[in-house]
Parts: structure tokens; sequence; C-alpha cells
């Protein structure tokens, strides 16, 4: 899909695109093609100028630099990476004790890349995470544009390189609105016994942790946190999906639904009633 992008060039909008697309380029090199035949369908930019940032484009594709494409395209755009940078993404979340940075801190943070589930831990193996994001291409989040990110990297005093797909804007460009879990409901997922488990109660469930050693307290809260992660990725692939049909390229560039990961953490029914008992 990258390769039929052009939306992310300067001087290039949303609909001088459409009127590349509509004139049957749809991909760079179609265009330049057309600069080459002097056929271009748009007056801005020039030839020349198109020629040079489609090559300035090029080899940041050849250099697998999503970040660089991913800040030039609108946040509710940026679902194009996914079909060139599939095979390196990485869907994190966060859970923390509170909302600001340095007030509060990171509890637990997930990470799925389609194949295997990684968790890590405040005061047990928290720190490996900054090593092994830095491994992906391509970062997938809900509202991380917000929170994650910030909070991420203020806490580990590092600058995430991978590009970018916050799933709450390329939902709010289908229509969908609110959170993750709002999300999901009216897609159908269902979270079985974690169906009404919050940020709130992931913090309930740290607390309970801390003060009394309990696995099973951390181990539901890992389940919450790695549910998360595990249906990013389908939801990223659906919303790809849908956003692709509203143009002439969704034969091309069509995503295949991810293969289902069983969470590899159990929820304790005991653990979130006693909890949930104690707010």
């Amino acid at each position: 899909m990258i390769r039929s992008t052009f939306c992310h060039l300067q001087g290039v909008g949303g609909g001088a695109e459409q009127r590349l697309w509509d004139a049957g380029l749809l991909t760079w090199e179609d265009a330049l093609h057309a600069v080459r035949q002097g056929k271009l369908p748009v007056r801005k930019p020039s030839p020349e100028q198109l020629r040079a940032l489609l090559e300035d484009s090029a080899q940041h594709l050849a250099l697998r630099d999503a970040a660089w494409f991913g800040a030039r395209m609108p946040a509710n755009q940026q679902w194009r990476l996914l079909p060139e940078f599939m095979d390196s993404v990485a869907c994190v979340d966060i859970e923390t004790t509170g909302l600001s940075w340095p007030h509060a801190h990171i509890t637990t943070i997930a990470l799925y890349d389609g194949t295997s589930v990684r968790t890590y831990v405040h005061g047990e193996n928290l720190e490996a995470f900054a090593e092994d994001i830095a491994r992906y291409d391509l970062l997938i989040t809900f509202n991380g544009k917000c929170f994650d990110v910030p909070f991420i990297e203020r806490s580990f005093g590092i600058t995430l390189r991978c590009g970018h797909v916050d799933l709450r804007y390329v939902f709010k460009a289908l229509g969908y609105s609110g959170g993750l879990k709002r999300v999901e409901k009216v897609l159908g997922i269902d979270r079985g016994e974690l169906d009404g488990v919050d940020g709130f109660l992931a913090v309930l469930l740290w607390r309970h942790y801390r003060r009394t050693g309990d696995r099973r307290a951390l181990e539901t809260l890992l389940a919450y946190n790695v549910e998360d992660v595990l249906n990013l990725l389908p939801l990223a692939v659906w919303a790809c999906n849908r956003h692709m049909e509203s143009t002439p390229l969704s034969d091309r560039y069509r995503l295949q639904e991810p293969p289902q990961t069983e969470n590899p953490f159990a929820a304790s029914s005991e653990i979130l009633y006693t909890v949930t008992q104690g707010a």
C-alpha cells in the first residue's frame, strides 16, 4: 500500500491522490512513467518535484523506515503502513499505577508480534522492553499516541524510532469512537472472564499483588494486559481492509486475517471478586 500512497508527499493532499488513482496511476512507478510521458493529471507538485519526492520515498522504503512515512501522514491514514510492515509489527499496551508520569509508573507491558507474546513486569524484567521494542519497524496501539508512547519514552528515557499506527484514529475515521473495549464490543469481540475489567481495576490488581504477594493477582493483571494486545492485530487488519475498500487498491493489498493466539495467562475469578469487593 505504501507504494500506492501519495498523500505523504509534500503538496499532495487527498484530492490530488484520488486524481492520480482515477487516472490509473496506482503506484509510484505509474506516476514516474506519467512524469516521463508528460501526462501527469495534477498541476502540483510539478513533475520535477514529484519525481524527487518519489525517489526520496523509495530510498526510505528501501531502508524500511516506517517512521519516516508515518510522520508525513495524518494519523487516520497510517493504516497504510500495515501491508508493508506486517512482518515486523509490535502490538503494545501498558498498565500503570495512574495517568500521569512521574507521579505514576508502569506496572506491566504486553507485547505481541503476531507470533509470540512477551510481558514485562515492574521490579522483575521491565527494563528489557526498551531493547526488545527496538527490533520492530511498526508499533500498533490504541490511544498510544496520547498515553502509552509518551509514558514509555519518559519512563525509559528513550525515543521510539519505529512507525506507529494508533488504532484510535484509524477507527474514528471509520465512524467508531470510544476506547478499545467499546470498539471490541461493537465488533462482537468477547473477553470472557475479563469482560468488565478496565484500567482502574488493573490498578487495584497491582496494588493487591504488591500488598499480598499473591501471584494470582499478577497473573490476572497480565491476562488483562495481554488480552488487549492480542486483540489489536485482528482489529488493525479489519480496519485496514475496511479503509482499502474505499480505494481502487483493495484487491492488491488486502490483508489476511491473522491466526488466533491463545492468551498464556488466565484470570482468577476469585481474585477479581476479592479486588472488586474491596474497591
